[in-house]
């Protein structure tokens, strides 16, 4: 009975200290990640390179992802080629660590055509300066064609797109939140 007694007493705590410490994933609407992220980006990744950092003050092997999309700024369609970079990621099948939050491999492959919520960050860990995915997982969408133009792929609730959209209709709704015209 003591024995029991103890085991339950010991699930208890750990139920407790568990709820307490849980992990919360934040939710955003569309206003939410348009107000956060400097810009979006839509386009075609072009290139994907994972690497690491050993840092004295966040610790070693540190491994982190940049994919390079070429394509447009939804907020005034100036043409880009930039580099997202988010934590996590893998050199090899033995170097590298996974990142929960991260974005998919099936999300990041090279010819994928996405939208890309992003804000520059001056260290994201390991002292690496980068435009950083806002969201990580949450803040990146893969797009398809959709008929005559492309449509994003919403990801469901909790999501900042929630439903599918064309791109041309989030660009407009990107506008409407940051108070900006087309050229």
């Amino acid at each position: 009975m003591k024995k029991l007694l103890s085991l339950a007493l010991a699930t208890a705590l750990l139920g407790i200290a568990a709820h307490d410490g849980q992990a919360q994933i934040k939710k955003y609407t569309l206003p939410e990640i348009v107000t956060e992220a400097d810009g979006a980006v839509f386009g075609q990744i072009v290139a994907k390179r994972v690497f690491r950092v050993d840092d004295p003050v966040d610790g070693p092997e540190l491994y982190f992802t940049t994919i390079t999309v070429q394509g447009r700024l939804l907020d005034d369609e100036t043409t880009v080629s930039m580099d997202l970079t988010y934590n996590g990621g893998f050199i090899d099948d033995e170097h590298g660590v996974w990142n929960s939050e991260a974005p998919s491999a099936a999300d990041t492959k090279i010819g994928n055509q996405i939208i890309a919520f992003f804000k520059w960050q001056d260290n994201i860990g390991g002292g690496v300066s980068a435009n950083a995915i806002v969201a990580m997982h949450g803040g990146l969408y893969r797009t398809a064609s959709g008929g005559s133009r492309p449509v994003v792929l919403g990801r469901g609730a909790g999501y900042a797109i929630e439903r599918n959209v064309s791109v041309s209709n989030l660009e407009k709704s990107i506008r409407q939140v940051r108070g900006t015209k087309k050229r």
